[in-house]
């Protein structure tokens, strides 16, 4: 078997029996830190130096990563497979994805806000309950390309450095990738960065809904021209439930209102869709199309 494709098969299973690394041995938790720390040591000035600045703490977190990854190239076996596996799996999170969105199936409306609110930047207070529903699904979908397809996409092309960096680039979007006067200059080039990383797994993401939705999805793959890529597998989510997506005041795809139920066939639909993806991996890799790790 490939190194691969081993690897990819033993993060996977780690992935679905077990979920997430504890947070402080997070990778993803490490490159936070980092970013965070020379986040708050810089003190805002001119947008071209806040620019410089932030690009300048984006290239040296893609640099940790890029050191993180290639340590599983230099240690000894069996520690270089462990390492690779490890690293991996830390950058997909097919079962932690999941979970978190599968605790805002609740009746209780509070209970609903509460868990909506740990997977979206939107205030939910204000949200009635059928907007909720929508941000819960919107998340799954946004959240299946961010946290599984763009990733692999990436150990595929790349191996595992791939993996890493584009998991170190999807943390600093979510640190630093704000419009506001922090973060509007200094996480310009991070937001950037993750929009192009992004332009052709988010464009995958949709099309592995084919399969589902036939025509319609191509329909309202049309109708996304909102944002860059998050609203390409929104959009998709959208055609195969038959249910309205919105985020008030930038987008909306049509259906009937989404109620608690929905949110349980956007999961299962995510299973589907999980499910070829990695199919789709596991052939590329076993074909040796793509490239493969050498250990």
């Amino acid at each position: 078997m490939q190194a691969g494709l081993a690897v990819f098969i033993l993060a996977l299973l780690w992935d679905l029996a077990l979920g997430e690394p504890p947070g402080k041995l997070h990778p993803v938790v490490w490159f936070g830190r980092v970013a965070g720390f020379l986040d708050s040591r810089y003190r805002r000035r001119f947008p071209v130096t806040d620019f410089i600045a932030g690009s300048f703490t984006a290239l040296i977190v893609i640099s940790f990563a890029l050191m993180l990854s290639f340590s599983a190239f230099h240690a000894p076996f069996p520690l270089n497979y462990l390492l690779a596996v490890y690293f991996l799996k830390s950058s997909f999170a097919i079962r932690s994805l999941y979970e978190h969105v599968s605790r805002t199936v609740t009746e209780d409306i509070e209970e609903k806000r509460r868990a909506v609110s740990m997977i979206v930047s939107r205030d939910t207070k204000i949200l009635d309950e059928a907007h909720l529903n929508s941000a819960a699904i919107e998340s799954l979908a946004e959240n299946l390309n961010d946290s599984v397809v763009a990733p692999l996409f990436y150990f595929l092309l790349f191996g595992l450095p791939g993996a890493v960096v584009y998991r170190a680039v999807n943390t600093l979007d979510a640190m630093l990738g704000y419009r506001n006067e922090r973060y509007e200059f200094f996480g310009k080039f991070s937001a950037r960065l993750d929009d192009v990383l992004n332009l052709i797994p988010a464009r995958i993401t949709a099309l592995l809904y084919l399969p589902l939705g036939g025509g319609k999805v191509l329909e309202y793959y049309r109708l996304a021209r909102f944002k860059l890529n998050s609203d390409k597998p929104i959009a998709a989510m959208s055609a195969v439930l038959g249910v309205w997506l919105e985020k008030q005041g930038l987008y909306r795809f049509p259906g009937r209102e989404p109620r608690n139920e929905d949110i349980e066939r956007a999961l299962r639909v995510y299973w589907l869709v999980v499910g070829e993806w990695v199919l789709i991996v596991v052939m590329l890799l076993a074909t040796g199309v793509c490239p493969c790790l050498n250990l």
